[in-house]
């Protein structure tokens, strides 16, 4: 079953209660009523046609279809008679894409109807629809909202694998790579995982709201199901969760080693400073331009003076290793 784009519609499925479809048209989709089964429209709400049929011909109250086309959303759940206004993200898996900006779709979903609407390309979608063609597809609208929900959190494992084997690969580079590439790639990391922690934690919420929302066409299958969806996208935001904890561990890591190498070259120079400091004062005594200086008129005298530095050297040496200082 394929889907094509036309005047803001992506697709509309008229389901069949078997697992697959039938796709309709912009015009079917206005003539349909709940006698012909559970209808499932999907398009793109910046789409003029979309916009008024929406507002004018789905039926839909202001409040339910303004929410379907607003611009900015989070995740969440609320119950509007007997069905439901959800907002859901998902990972950003197009193209060129950073995965943390997120693609969100919004639902209204009701015993014979679904209405989703989306800017982006979304993943998910292409998923459900690979299994209406496969005849293994939802056989009513809470089966599409379960496995709306349940492919867009299935879509994150990638995601969230890549970012796990990441943050092993820069606890192996720490000692070996230059602060610069490790702190920028560090950096990108911790970016990351907080930008997509902040779209997961009220997905969770939106999930559990989900899960107790008593309307009649969402049965105890569907709610099991539902409990699994959210289950696992708890587990993946402890996994994200673990995965910024060790970045923050390894950012001090960081820090601490290079504390650790201005500490040495400090020590270097300060020995150095100290090793110097006495031969500076003698050199700068004896090199002043007046009379009286010893050894001006003896020969022997330069010989005998770097002879003299260079027992202070070993002095010095001498004691500084005795004082565990080298």
């Amino acid at each position: 079953m394929s889907s094509t784009q036309s005047n803001g519609l992506i697709h509309a499925i008229l389901l069949d209660g078997k697992g697959g479809g039938q796709l309709l048209s912009w015009d079917e989709v206005l003539l349909w009523n709940a006698s012909m089964g559970p209808l499932w429209v999907h398009c793109d709400y910046t789409d003029d046609r979309v916009q008024d049929w929406v507002r004018n011909d789905s039926g839909l109250d202001k409040l339910t279809a303004e929410a379907l086309l607003t611009e900015e959303t989070r995740p969440r759940t609320t119950n509007i008679g007997d069905g439901l206004l959800i907002a859901l993200r998902g990972i950003n898996l197009n193209p060129g894409s950073e995965p943390d900006d997120m693609v969100s779709v919004r639902l209204w979903a009701e015993k014979d109807r679904v209405i989703s609407t989306r800017k982006r390309l979304l993943m998910s979608v292409q998923d459900l629809m690979q299994k209406f063609s496969a005849g293994k597809g939802p056989r009513s609208t809470a089966g599409i909202v379960v496995g709306l929900a349940g492919a867009m959190v299935w879509r994150m494992s990638g995601t969230i694998d890549i970012y796990e084997d990441t943050i092993n690969v820069l606890e192996d580079r720490i000692l070996t790579d230059s602060n610069e590439d490790f702190r920028f790639d560090l950096a990108e990391l911790r970016r990351h995982t907080i930008s997509l922690r902040r779209y997961l934690s009220p997905q969770r919420d939106a999930l559990a709201r989900l899960i107790i929302e008593n309307v009649s066409w969402i049965d105890d299958k569907h709610r099991m199901e539902l409990r699994e969806v959210s289950d696992r996208l708890i587990r993946h935001i402890e996994d994200i969760d673990e995965v910024r904890e060790r970045a923050a561990i390894t950012h001090e890591q960081l820090l601490s080693r290079v504390s650790e190498q201005l500490n040495e070259r400090m020590y270097v120079l300060s020995v150095v400073a100290a090793i110097f400091l006495p031969l500076g004062f003698f050199t700068g005594l004896l090199g002043i331009n007046v009379g009286g200086i010893p050894g001006a008129e003896n020969s022997y005298a330069f010989f005998i003076f770097i002879l003299i530095l260079v027992v202070i050297v070993m002095l010095q040496i001498a004691i500084f290793k005795w004082k565990k200082w080298l």
